[in-house]
């Protein structure tokens, strides 16, 4: 199905005042914005419009009550100037299952995917050139009910706006086990992108970063033992001859690069586990030696290799230049994103 959008575009366009080389993750946005609105049941109201402030009244249920999802996208762009997608329509799927799981209104897949191309079609010119950038796409919806009373919204907004990004971590990453707060538990909605596990996240990566480390690796929330995700990734460990990652249980997210790794590996010919892992087997695979590497996966992290991990009073170093493993990973999903290796699963989709 095709869908019409209401058209209007910015009189005073700020990409020349972008210094492409020197991008802050986060900081920068484009000329226009794509929103919708959900009401009586149905979508409507389909525009792109200059990036502004969208008025909301002080009773929004979003603020009191959190029903607030989003996804995290990217396009890039080959030699010729092509804009690159990156799987989206997994994307469209997942921020589906956050909507069900919030109590939200699903967005039809046809819809999400077009407003996606269309927004990154116009906005083609903010897609960095510069190797590991990308023009970062963030979807999201948020209740807009004026009712003070804890119930679902009846009435929702849809908005996606667009910024071009450098590196999210432009060196090795320096993570902290957590086992004193908990990021998520089965049942819960860790599973989901929902805006509050990342405001419940703010304290303890906060204090992590206070003893000089980039980000808080997240234990279970029954046993404090078995290792969940990054603040901003998902998480493998290479032990022996093992490529391992905690499977999915329902307390954690995922992730679409995650997915992406498995397949890629498995067909590389590493042997891939998908399995409960405790930091207790992490700090003795380290102390036999073998312990070789670990590295993060996400849309915005691509793949992190790490560099130090602590737990307690143990401290794990490692040596990212002989992270083969996460080098090749990385590598091949920033050259498929930018055509300069094969895709072989028709995962990039031209904007």
């Amino acid at each position: 199905m095709s869908y019409q959008f209401h058209l209007t575009k910015t009189q005073n366009s700020s990409l020349d005042k972008v210094d492409f080389n020197n991008i802050p993750f986060g900081k920068v946005f484009s000329d226009h914005m794509f929103m919708a609105d959900y009401i009586n049941g149905e979508w409507m109201n389909f525009e792109i419009k200059p990036v502004a402030p969208i008025p909301t009244h002080p009773g929004n249920m979003a603020w009191h009550y959190g029903q607030a999802i989003f996804e995290g996208m990217k396009a890039t762009r080959d030699a010729e100037g092509q804009a690159l997608l990156f799987r989206p329509e997994l994307h469209a799927k997942r921020m589906n299952a956050s909507a069900r799981r919030m109590c939200m209104p699903e967005l039809p897949e046809d819809l999400f995917l077009q407003a996606i191309h269309t927004l990154v079609d116009m906005e083609k010119a903010w897609i960095p050139a510069q190797i590991g950038s990308a023009l970062y796409i963030r979807p999201f919806m948020y209740a807009t009910d004026e009712t003070i009373g804890v119930k679902a919204s009846e009435t929702f907004k849809f908005v996606i706006f667009v910024m071009p990004v450098g590196p999210y971590y432009s060196q090795p990453v320096n993570l902290l086990a957590q086992d004193t707060y908990v990021r998520a538990v089965v049942g819960g909605v860790g599973e989901a992108k929902t805006a509050g596990n990342y405001a419940a996240s703010l304290l303890p990566a906060t204090m992590a970063r206070k003893e000089g480390y980039d980000q808080v690796m997240w234990l279970d929330g029954v046993y404090k033992k078995y290792i969940q995700e990054v603040g901003t990734m998902n998480i493998f460990f290479v032990i022996g001859d093992e490529v391992i990652t905690p499977n999915l249980d329902g307390a954690i997210l995922a992730g679409i690069t995650r997915d992406c790794i498995l397949t890629l590996l498995r067909d590389k010919g590493y042997k891939v586990v998908e399995r409960p892992i405790t930091i207790d087997e992490v700090v003795e695979a380290d102390a036999s030696g073998r312990l070789k590497e670990i590295f993060g996966t996400g849309t915005a992290a691509v793949v992190a290799p790490v560099a130090k991990l602590k737990y307690r009073d143990t401290i794990i170093t490692l040596d990212p230049n002989n992270q083969k493993i996460s080098t090749l990973a990385k590598d091949t999903i920033n050259g498929m994103r930018n055509r300069t290796i094969e895709d072989k699963y028709g995962w990039i989709v031209p904007a």
